[in-house]
């Protein structure tokens, strides 16, 4: 919580679900938000801070449908708990925002079924649904791979839709939006274990993988598909921050340095402010193995009214070709371009290290002409292109 303070940040807290229950939920809240004046609050005090943490939003367990989980339950189970610990929480707070537990991943076997039970019983005590989900690379087919946001938004319209669905049988006037909480990247492979003697490793290294360009540009292409819905996610976090599958890695001598994937994800939350335009887009397309037929061209826009500030953020998915994006604004006047970069490598699946951050570099294409500007982009490609009005 001193951290989230010092960054400037929201923090969203869970509550066990799995081996604990509605007490400890209520302990843990009152820990965190109550002034003072009862066991748990007076607890965080005498822990040396004095102010409540007034934490706002708090998810209801987490992947309870996952039987990797110690205290894995049926949906109608996880269900029936998550909404009495909802109603118990809003007793203490009534402003708080709760996330229901979705599906861990969309080819769970429960999937649909899950969202569909758990909202029944949940849907007039939570705000949210979570969502979860990780690609990789699988058997060298570096096409589907680029397309993974496809899967992403099947996965939204999906949970969005089998709400909307409960709502219209309950006869609800609230919409449910998603908490898309946990996605990125990971290569699943190498799954860690306990020691298997007496003595525990300081800080092993445990997770860490290594990305690559085609890695970066999938998380960005990730990105777009999250802005794009926009309208129903209302919450999307990285898994994870730093060394366990992150953009950020230290060293053991306290060196810092980024992975390919930091910097779409950095540009994106520094540039694509405001409101996410509604744009039509048209591309060609190519064949994929996972998706059949597949847009080359992948791209969102935002607008920062206060500012004029204009950000496309474009990703080709051609591994071999590159692509023209044009772009057509003339809704917004003139236009000139602030700043154009590019990610991407002649070998895609190049990696970032302490000496070579493989960072986004200046496009020089772009240029503004007839009310729209023009960049190409080259193959296996994320990019930004940053527009001012006037």
């Amino acid at each position: 919580m001193r951290w989230c303070a010092v960054a400037g940040l929201e923090p969203m807290m869970a509550v066990n679900l799995g081996t604990r229950g509605v007490a400890e939920a209520l302990d843990l809240l009152e820990y965190c938000n109550i002034p003072g004046g009862t066991a748990t609050s007076d607890l965080r005090r005498a822990n040396g801070a004095q102010e409540p943490y007034g934490i706002r939003v708090w998810c209801l367990g987490n992947e309870m449908d996952g039987p990797w989980q110690i205290g894995h339950k049926t949906a109608t189970e996880y269900g029936r708990l998550a909404a009495e610990t909802a109603r118990a929480m809003r007793m203490v707070d009534g402003s708080l925002e709760l996330v229901a537990c979705g599906s861990s991943a969309r080819d769970m076997p429960t999937f649909g079924e899950w969202e569909a039970t758990v909202l029944r019983e949940t849907y007039d005590v939570v705000d949210h649904i979570s969502a979860h989900a990780y690609y990789q690379e699988k058997n060298g087919d570096l096409a589907s791979f680029l397309a993974s946001p496809m899967d992403m938004d099947a996965f939204v319209d999906a949970v969005a839709a089998t709400a909307d669905a409960v709502r219209a049988a309950l006869g609800a006037t609230k919409r449910i939006t998603i908490s898309f909480d946990e996605w990125n990247v990971w290569y699943m492979g190498d799954t860690p274990t306990a020691p298997q003697t007496d003595t525990w490793p300081v800080a092993p290294r445990l997770l860490e993988d290594h990305y690559s360009v085609a890695d970066a540009v999938v998380v960005g292409g990730l990105l777009i598909s999250l802005l794009r819905h926009s309208d129903r996610v209302h919450a999307a976090s990285l898994a994870q921050l730093v060394n366990v599958i992150a953009p950020i890695m230290t060293e053991p001598d306290g060196g810092v340095w980024c992975q390919t994937t930091f910097h779409p994800f950095a540009l994106t939350a520094r540039h694509a402010v405001g409101k996410v335009l509604g744009g039509v887009l048209r591309s060609p397309a190519h064949v994929t193995e996972r998706f059949g037929d597949t847009p080359l061209l992948d791209a969102v826009a935002t607008f920062d009214e206060p500012s004029g500030a204009i950000t496309v953020l474009a990703v080709n998915r051609s591994p071999a070709d590159p692509l023209m994006l044009v772009a057509d604004l003339r809704a917004f006047g003139p236009v000139r371009v602030l700043e154009a970069v590019t990610l991407a490598d002649p070998d895609p699946h190049a990696k970032a290290s302490p000496d070579d951050a493989k960072a986004p570099r200046v496009n020089g294409s772009a240029t503004v002409a007839d009310g729209g500007v023009r960049m190409e982009l080259p193959p296996a490609s994320w990019s930004m292109l940053r527009l001012a009005r006037g």
